[in-house]
């Protein structure tokens, strides 16, 4: 079932956040060492991941020059800039208190759990491998972010599964009907060497979270692209 991951990471969202209805008083230290742990754990995952690459000259190049791309496009900026416009826009609609709760839970939530290189990776692990554990350990990670958000934002945080919901279902849909028309040999070597690409980048996001670095993570996504230049140049020659 391709779009199962991201189902599960829908329901894990909106239990965070019946569950952040519930409990709104978490000790901070609670919070902050539970979040270190998520965040080792995603490393983990992420250094899984990337020892599946084949051809360590693709995992480099693409990472190196994905990044310079990324840099140069300033991604991170970008897609900052994009939910704080979205952001706004609720802003302009608001009339009383409630709508206000909900607005800026749902586009709060909306924006931290869809904006991100993990949704995507995921999507496309799902999409093209049938493979769901980085949608569930996402979804693991946003849970618990909705308990905390939903804890003082309120009820507009479950909403955000909706566009979770949709936005990674349509990349995983989309990636396995194009896994129809690319040869098999070809897709299989993008398949390996764009989830090794993909695990660095998870480590670089588990390793964000834990508090041990500051990686622009949404910068390295160009390296996907990149991975299916060289794929396709390696195929051919």
């Amino acid at each position: 079932m391709v779009l199962l991951g991201t189902l599960i990471n829908a329901v894990l969202i909106v239990a965070g956040a019946l569950v952040g209805r519930i409990f709104k008083n978490i000790p901070e230290s609670m919070k902050a060492t539970v979040l270190s742990i998520i965040g080792l754990s995603v490393a983990l995952l992420g250094i899984k991941m990337g020892f599946e690459s084949d051809n360590f000259i693709i995992l480099v190049v693409s990472l190196v020059v994905g990044t310079v791309i990324g840099e140069w496009l300033d991604l991170d900026k970008q897609l900052n800039r994009l939910g704080k416009w979205i952001e706004t826009l609720f802003k302009k609609k608001r009339t009383d208190n409630n709508q206000i709760s909900i607005a800026e839970g749902f586009v709060t939530a909306s924006l931290i759990f869809v904006v991100g290189s993990m949704a995507i990776i995921g999507a496309l692990d799902s999409g093209l491998r049938n493979d769901h554990n980085v949608l569930i350990t996402k979804g693991l990670i946003d849970g618990f972010t909705a308990i905390i958000l939903a804890s003082t934002l309120g009820i507009g945080v479950l909403l955000s599964a909706i566009p979770v919901f949709i936005y990674q279902g349509a990349i995983a849909l989309f990636s396995g009907v194009i896994s129809a028309f690319i040869p098999d040999a070809a897709l299989q070597m993008f398949i390996t060497e764009m989830t090794a690409v993909g695990g660095v980048m998870i480590l670089a996001i588990g390793l964000n979270i834990a508090g041990l670095t500051k990686i622009k993570a949404a910068n390295l996504l160009p390296g996907i692209v990149i991975v299916g230049v060289m794929v396709t140049f390696f195929y051919i020659f």
